[in-house]
């Protein structure tokens, strides 16, 4: 429990130290009547698009398990995507809610090779059209953003998102190397920790080479029979991002700002490279100084702070307790959730 506390906490008091300051530095005179003004139904409309995208995310998660041969109703797929982010926002780069996105799946009688090909693949869908978005979201800021430091988090998520797609693509085409490359590393650890510990190491092998081989299958299948799946996958993935990105641009509109669409996607897409670098619990802190200084482009000063904390509030905080309330109704208890954030 200790572990699971020190996650938490390490998270929020990153995250409300980051606005704090990020506060201090844009507050003005003139903060009182920007809050007086703020059009609550636009703030409504805000975490309504935040939840619109969790029923995509949702569909998106049926429709490529069904491509597998596994149906989960709708509720379910919710239920499973939700809690996963209440574990995402208390890991570096969010890569806690994987685990537990196949360990749900896994419990609804989807094999752990079929449930990793389908939480993978979405990563994978993500990943692929943030790449190729990307260029484009950079030549917007051309010759505005000329911050060296972010610059360089900005090269470093790129090319670690790069990485991470080039090892999945590889895993997927060449699953006999990944399984030598396992089946090494256990007879090193073996002979290292004795006949006793080897016995365990070597079952767990086997298990992993049949789940490799189940994943690999169910990769194929994604490109042969279920093409519908990753078809629907692939549109779905862009809905969510397309209805994830619309986000900003309500809230500046809750804050009486004309805000241009484009150049706030485009923030939101170099935002999220940079939230790829695995610094912090939750990308605390490093979410909210480098969207203050993306959007500080193209929003006010005296508008700014406020915008980060709305911004914040729904991506982050909106997570922990929405995430967190259903994560814990499934799992009914800590164990599980503190074995994916070790």
């Amino acid at each position: 429990m200790k572990k699971f506390t020190k996650w938490v906490t390490s998270s929020i008091l990153i995250s409300i130290l980051s606005i704090a300051i990020v506060l201090i530095f844009t507050l003005d005179t003139t903060t009182t009547e920007i809050v007086r003004k703020i059009r609550p139904e636009y703030i409504l409309a805000a975490f309504g698009v935040h939840m619109l995208s969790f029923i995509i995310w949702g569909l998106r998660t049926r429709s490529m398990a069904s491509a597998l041969g596994h149906k989960i109703g709708i509720i379910t797929a919710l239920e499973i995507v939700i809690s996963s982010t209440f574990v995402a926002a208390i890991t570096p780069s969010s890569i806690g809610g994987e685990p537990l996105r196949i360990h749900l799946l896994n419990q609804n009688k989807m094999p752990i090779g079929k449930a990793t090909a389908v939480v993978l693949g979405e990563r994978l869908l993500d990943a692929i059209l943030i790449l190729l978005i990307a260029p484009f979201s950079l030549l917007l800021f051309h010759g505005i953003m000329s911050n060296p430091t972010l610059d360089i988090v900005l090269i470093s998520g790129e090319l670690l998102l790069i990485a991470s797609l080039a090892l999945v693509l590889y895993a997927v085409l060449r699953p006999q190397h990944v399984k030598l490359a396992i089946n090494v590393l256990v007879g090193w650890i073996i002979r290292l920790g004795g006949k006793k510990t080897g016995n365990k190491l070597y079952k767990l092998s086997e298990s992993i080479d049949r789940e490799m081989d189940e994943f690999h299958k169910s990769i194929h299948i994604f490109f042969t029979e279920g093409r519908a799946g990753l078809f629907y996958g692939s549109m779905y993935t862009v809905i969510f991002w397309i209805v994830e990105f619309s986000l900003l641009p309500v809230i500046l509109l809750g804050l009486n700002q004309a805000p241009s669409v484009m150049i706030a996607f485009a923030a939101q897409v170099i935002l999220m490279i940079v939230l790829i670098v695995p610094l912090t619990p939750g990308s605390s802190g490093v979410a909210e100084f480098a969207a203050s200084t993306l959007f500080s482009f193209f929003v006010p000063a005296n508008v700014l702070g406020i915008a980060v904390v709305a911004w914040r509030a729904f991506t982050f905080y909106a997570n922990l307790l929405v995430g967190g309330f259903v994560s814990f109704k499934l799992l009914k208890e800590t164990e599980l959730i503190r074995k994916y954030i070790k």
